[in-house]
Parts: structure tokens; C-alpha cells; sequence
């Protein structure tokens, strides 16, 4: 009998996503969950993504943003990828409205000083802290802004990261979109659980946008350095 194959990066990734059961998770009042993955339409443009950029078993380095936003991941599922640069960068035709959001400009803009968009993926994956997203009064909330969904999170914050190691994810360093509330949450937490080695932060991709853009290239550089040290030649 022909044994089975191994699961790649890509099967594991698609399969987390359809398994999470955000029906468990408590959240305040006035708080709604942002779940993209209950768009069937979305699914294969997201599967596709990953079929392309993760399907072997290569052990990656993670990013890891905050939770999606409206805009970005909480339209195609993928982290700070908007329907637009999927279409334009990742060579991925789709349905979804051709909106750019911020943060995925800024990233794609690093991806290309890094090299190419299949290059940076062979060597990271990105992520976020909490994998699904939250509005409260119509708008994007993060998971930190609301101490009672910060503090109802944590076990599930703690199992996506466990999730997210079995997927193939080296621990001697965690990247962090997110120098100040994200970052503290983390770093705390890691001093915690002791899961990473070292956790690095990055200047957010939206903060930079909205309130450094004309310092833009300085924080690109950053992310160069930092993301240089850990890169295969």
C-alpha cells in the first residue's frame, strides 16, 4: 500500500482556517465577529494563494499582524493582501471588489525590495495574532482595544500559535507587525508560554502609512535588516 502523503504548508494552512470554531469565543457586547471564511465564493481564490506560495514542507519564519481588517484579510482571507495586489502582484484573478487597503500596499512594496512575491514566501509566512477579525460600531477594532476580548482571547491566541508552529514554523525568532500594544501583548505572552526565542518587533505597515509616509523608506529598510537576518541565501 502507497503511503499517504505528507501534508504541505498549504493543505495545513487551508484546513486551520476551515476548522476554526469562532462560535466559542466570547465577545463583548456591541462586538461582531469579521469571518471572511464563511464566503464559499472566497474560498478557492484563497486556496489558491496558498497552493502557489506554500505547497511543499519548508519551515518558514512568522510575522504576525494584529487581526484582519475589513479591507485586506477580512476580504481574502490572507493576511495583508487585498483583492487588488492579489490580482496585480500574486497573479491571482478574482471576484472580490478591487479595493487597496494601506497596510497591503506597504507590504508588497517590501516584498518587492525583498525580491519577488514567490521568493519572500518561500521564506515567511504572515500571519496575525488572532486570525479572524472584529467591528464594533461599523468599524475595524483590534483585539488589544477591548481589555474583556483581550483577555477572552488569550487561550485561543495562544492555541493559533501553537497551530502555527505545527505548521512548520521555526521558533528561534517571531516577527511582530506592531511595535507598541501588539507587540507588548506578545512579548509578554511569550515570557509566558516560551514558545519563541526571541520576538522582534516591526513597525505596523498601516501606522507607517498613515503616519510616516513620508519616512516610508526608512521603515522598508527595517524590515529589510531584521528580515535579512534570518534569510536563506
Amino acid at each position: 500500500m502507497t503511503p499517504p502523503l505528507e501534508q504541505t504548508i498549504a493543505d495545513k494552512i487551508i484546513n486551520y482556517y476551515y476548522d476554526l470554531n469562532p462560535d466559542r469565543w466570547q465577545l463583548p457586547s456591541g462586538i461582531s465577529l469579521l469571518n471572511p471564511f464563511v464566503d464559499t465564493e472566497m474560498r478557492p481564490i484563497f486556496e489558491q494563494f496558498y497552493q502557489q506560495y506554500f505547497a511543499d514542507q519548508d519551515q518558514r519564519y512568522l510575522l504576525v499582524g494584529i487581526n484582519p481588517g475589513r479591507f485586506g484579510a477580512g476580504v481574502t482571507g490572507i493576511p495583508f493582501t487585498d483583492p487588488k495586489i492579489l490580482e496585480t502582484h500574486c497573479n491571482i484573478p478574482n471576484h472580490l471588489p478591487k479595493r487597496n487597503e494601506l497596510s497591503a500596499i506597504f507590504i508588497y512594496e517590501m516584498i518587492a525590495e525583498y525580491g519577488s512575491v514567490a521568493e519572500f514566501y518561500a521564506q515567511f509566512l504572515i500571519s496575525s495574532v488572532v486570525p479572524l477579525g472584529f467591528v464594533k460600531d461599523g468599524k475595524n477594532i483590534n483585539y488589544y482595544d477591548d481589555k474583556t476580548l483581550q483577555d477572552n482571547l488569550t487561550p485561543y491566541i495562544i492555541a493559533n500559535i501553537d497551530d502555527h508552529i505545527s505548521m512548520g514554523i521555526n521558533t528561534d525568532k517571531l516577527f511582530v507587525l506592531g511595535q507598541g500594544k501588539n507587540y507588548k501583548y506578545v512579548q509578554n505572552l511569550n515570557r509566558e508560554i516560551n514558545r519563541f526565542d526571541e520576538v522582534i518587533p516591526l513597525p505596523h505597515p498601516r501606522w507607517v502609512m498613515q503616519y510616516r509616509l513620508k519616512r516610508k523608506q526608512e521603515y522598508l529598510d527595517e524590515y529589510m535588516i531584521k528580515l535579512s537576518s534570518v534569510s536563506r541565501s
